[in-house]
């Protein structure tokens, strides 16, 4: 077979999505662009270490709405990866039986360090050749996030691993754990950064960031808050996709939502309603691995990095590309 039609679905902590692409030696081409649906699956999971019987109702809506997709196009396989709140939950194993009946696939209940892989893979399928190598990919969901140093400017860069860590931490988790007034205490952010902090500088111990020349963010979180930055009024994925940010716009723009009441937060188009509650959250952790990050590599190579990429590929993309190139592999 010179192509395969895969599906691929990411649930991840807040969010779930699905895209169906065509995947040949050629590259990806997406049949059925992303859909995301927030269905905050990991609601609690931090505390209760199981997923709440309305977030499973949420999660069971979207795949319905998403088994009827995949009626109108049919393909030659599914992959369902779930990630940080799946990881977490005590009764995961309810979750998994009722999404394999309502598409007949189970989901991959994956650890980190393999989300990490498949978002560096997703992120750098399309990276420039001009951007500067190594590139450290950064996956911020909204209960964990990713840490990936690779790429040596030269090979493809998504066959240049060189170290991957996922953090237990999040928009989602941060939340709920530290930010409970909103908008949030001065107290309540110093805990969250010191709880932050001291998840980068473990994740520092196995991926060398000093190394860093390049950082590419993906994730809701990233790309809302770049968006913002940007001072776009709606969502534009095209406008946001590769798009540089300064350092300095990412602190000012993060810090302004982290201390903004909800109610000023709903006005804003570009905030998808589903994160409207947890985006100071992310932008917070956000904030922290990028200064991590640059003081790491002024430390190395004595140079500060004073900007960023946003990227719309991310872990979804990677699902998607890995799995098709298997089947192809395998046909």
């Amino acid at each position: 077979m010179k192509s395969v039609t895969v599906a691929g679905i990411d649930c991840g902590t807040n969010s779930i999505r699905l895209k169906v692409s065509r995947v040949s030696e050629d590259g990806v081409e997406d049949i059925v662009p992303r859909i995301l649906r927030v269905i905050r699956l990991g609601q609690d999971v931090d505390k209760t270490h199981r997923f709440a019987d309305e977030a499973l109702e949420r999660a069971y809506a979207a795949a319905r709405e998403f088994a009827e997709v995949l009626k109108k196009h049919p393909v030659d396989g599914i992959r369902f990866v779930a990630t940080s709140a799946t990881r977490d939950a005590e009764n995961r194993e309810e979750f998994e039986d009722t999404i394999e009946q309502i598409l007949g696939v189970r989901p991959e209940v994956i650890p980190g360090t393999e989300e990490a892989d498949l978002s560096f893979l997703g992120a750098t399928s399309v990276v420039r050749r001009d951007v500067e190598a190594p590139y450290l990919v950064v996956d911020l969901g909204g209960g964990s996030t990713e840490l990936v140093l690779g790429g040596d400017g030269v090979s493809h860069p998504n066959t240049q691993v060189q170290a991957a860590f996922s953090m237990n931490i999040g928009s989602v988790r941060m939340t709920e754990r530290h930010l409970k007034n909103d908008p949030p205490t001065e107290a309540q952010i110093q805990e969250a950064i010191a709880d932050i902090d001291e998840h980068i500088d473990e994740a520092f111990k196995t991926v060398p960031a000093g190394k860093t020349r390049t950082i590419i963010g993906v994730s809701g979180t990233v790309t809302t808050m770049t968006a913002l930055a940007m001072g776009l009024t709606e969502y534009d994925h095209s406008a946001v996709d590769g798009a540089s940010c300064s350092l300095e716009d990412a602190y000012a723009v993060d810090n302004k939502f982290l201390t903004m009441p909800r109610e000023e937060r709903l006005t804003y188009k570009t905030i998808h309603p589903g994160r409207v509650d947890v985006v100071g959250g992310g932008a917070l952790v956000w904030n922290r691995v990028l200064a991590k990050v640059s003081e790491a590599a002024y430390a190395d190579h004595g140079q500060h990095i004073d900007s960023f990429m946003a990227s719309e590929h991310g872990l979804l993309d990677g699902i998607v590309l890995d799995y098709g190139t298997r089947l192809l592999a395998e046909r």
